[in-house]
This record gives C-alpha cells, sequence and structure tokens, in this order.
C-alpha cells in the first residue's frame, strides 16, 4: 500500500512549512489554546486537505508553484478540519484521536469547546484577509455544512430507517464539503476557467464521499491501534453507516438491537457481528470505488502534471486503506 508520505512527496517541504506555520496562525497570547493547538498539530494526521489544495494549485498554475494564498488557504483548510475534530470528540466523547488523548481528554470540555470555536473564528478572520469574496463565500458554506452535518447526525442516532442517499448527505456536509469547497477555492485563486473550477469541486466532493465511506468501513475492519480509537465507535454512538444501512436490510435482528440501543451485554458485539457477516461491508466498498471512480473523471481536464498524476493516485490510496 502507498503510504500519504511517498505519495505526497511533491508537496512534502509545503506541508512541513504548513505545520510549523499553523502553531504560529493560532499565537501564543493564549498559553493554554497555544498548548491545545500544539496538541492538535502536533498529532500526526496525514494532512490529506492541504496536501490537496497544495496538489491543486501546482496543476492548476502555469508556473506549478502555490503562490501565498495558495498556501494561505491550504493552512485555512487544516484549520477548518482540526476545529471540526475537536467539536466531533466532544460530542461523541471520544477519549482518542490518532492513538492520542483528545483536546478535552486532556484539557477539559470547556477548553476544548473554546479551542474549536477558536480555530473557527481564526480560520474565518485569515479567511477574509485572502480578499477574494469568492472563495470567503465557499469556506464559509463549509462551516455551515459542518455544522448541518452535526445536526443531522445527531437527530439520526439509531434510526434504522435512514436511507444510503442521507447518509451520504450528512457524508457531504461533514467531510465532502471542506475538501470540494478548497478544492474548488485552489482554481479560483489560480485563475481557472468556471468549468475547470466546477471539475475541481466535483473531484474533491467524490474524493471527500470514497475517503469517509473508507473510513466507515474501517471502524469494522481496522483494528483499535489501527484506528487510534475502539472499533466499532460509530456504532456504538448511534451513527449508522453505509456497512450498517446495507447489512439492515438482510439482517433483520440488528435492527433489534439498534432500537434498544445496545442496551444489553453484549449487544454491541452481537451487532457488530452481524455486520461482518453480511454483504455491507463489500456493498460499501463498491460504493467508495465507485465515488473514486467519478472524482478521477473530473480531473481528465487538468494538463498532464506530476500533481495531477498525485491527485488521480490519491484516488487509488484511499480505496487501499482497506487492503
Amino acid at each position: 500500500m502507498t503510504s500519504a508520505t511517498s505519495l505526497f512527496s511533491t508537496v512534502e517541504a509545503d506541508l512541513y512549512q504548513l505545520t510549523e506555520n499553523l502553531k504560529q496562525l493560532v499565537g501564543a497570547r493564549h498559553p493554554i489554546l497555544y498548548a491545545a493547538a500544539e496538541h492538535l498539530f502536533g498529532a500526526g494526521g496525514k494532512r490529506l486537505r492541504p496536501a490537496i489544495v497544495l496538489l491543486v494549485s501546482r496543476a492548476t498554475m502555469p508556473t506549478h508553484e502555490p503562490t501565498p494564498k495558495h498556501r494561505r488557504l491550504a493552512e485555512l483548510t487544516e484549520m477548518i478540519h482540526t476545529a471540526s475534530l475537536v467539536h466531533d470528540d466532544i460530542i461523541d466523547e471520544s477519549e482518542l484521536r490518532r492513538g492520542v488523548p483528545t483536546v478535552h481528554a486532556s484539557f477539559g470540555n470547556r477548553v476544548a469547546v473554546l479551542a474549536g470555536d477558536f480555530l473557527f473564528a481564526q480560520a474565518s478572520w485569515y479567511l477574509a484577509n485572502l480578499d477574494n469574496l469568492e472563495v470567503v463565500k465557499l469556506l464559509s458554506e463549509v462551516i455551515k455544512d459542518y455544522a448541518e452535518g452535526e445536526i443531522q447526525q445527531g437527530l439520526n442516532r439509531f434510526d434504522t430507517n435512514l436511507s444510503i442517499d442521507a447518509y451520504l448527505e450528512k457524508t457531504y456536509y461533514k467531510t465532502a464539503s471542506l475538501i470540494a469547497n478548497s478544492s474548488k477555492s485552489a482554481g479560483l485563486l489560480s485563475g481557472v476557467s468556471d468549468e475547470l473550477a466546477l471539475d475541481l469541486y466535483s473531484y474533491g466532493r467524490h474524493l471527500g464521499l470514497a475517503f469517509q465511506i473508507v473510513d466507515d468501513i474501517l471502524d469494522f475492519t481496522g483494528s483499535s491501534d489501527a484506528l487510534g480509537k475502539p472499533a466499532g465507535s460509530d456504532l456504538k454512538s448511534g451513527n449508522l453507516t453505509a456497512p450498517v444501512l446495507y447489512a439492515l436490510e438482510e439482517k433483520p435482528y440488528l435492527e433489534v438491537l439498534i432500537d434498544r440501543e445496545f442496551a444489553q451485554e453484549g449487544d454491541l458485539d452481537q451487532a457488530i457481528a452481524l455486520v461482518r457477516d453480511s454483504q455491507g461491508i463489500q456493498r460499501s466498498r463498491e460504493l467508495a470505488a465507485h465515488h473514486a471512480q467519478l472524482a478521477v473523471e473530473h480531473i481528465t481536464r487538468l494538463a498532464p502534471s506530476d500533481s495531477r498524476q498525485t491527485l488521480i493516485n490519491l484516488t487509488d490510496y484511499v480505496l487501499s486503506r482497506l487492503y
């Protein structure tokens, strides 16, 4: 399997600088927030989202070099993503993220809420300073979409009538919107045509959906060590993902377990076993592969370059995480 490190070799130096800049963007005036930021930005992460922004920037600029505005956009993309993770972990009561304690586990809920809010606010301020109204609108929509996705997820907990379409809509709001709109924004900063900007948006949308579907599969097939959190975490919290929704079509007893919210001892283990014993995981793999293929189709209009090839290879990388 290709590693994210080798895949992103063309933007490796950019990503190193980005990590250093992120800590500075938070600023040292707030020692607790700075400590929380250092904890977050030093936690490893694949830096997938800023890497995509930098790759799109290189693929669309005549010089194949990102401008300072492209680099700032990449930083803001990671800030928004990190802010969403902080809030996610509070809502899900997760103690671990990428194998290390979450911000609320380390600093308490109050600081974690404020840290997430601060990162969203700081990202918004730097976003406004890009002086590009279209990009401001796109990234502001991402923050709105994230909140919409969280609300939908909260309202649909343990809802066995949830459709795959509703799941994909929530997945777009929570995960794919950021990748889609930041990819489009990178193109707009390069001055691409409206048609190509839309293609870049669609690439990010489908790649983001494929990425999250794979994550949702790994919640059932990955080890707790590899996931950095307990396996089956989403199901336990009532977040029904593609493998579960497909499994419900052939395993009626799964609905009984979910409806009683795993109240009896052994319910969760039994539910996980039912999902693994169904076609849910295979059908979810096919769904992820479908969206990965659609992502590739949307960047065929880009001029050939190393960065374009990496964007194509990225779709294979996303799927290869399953094997």
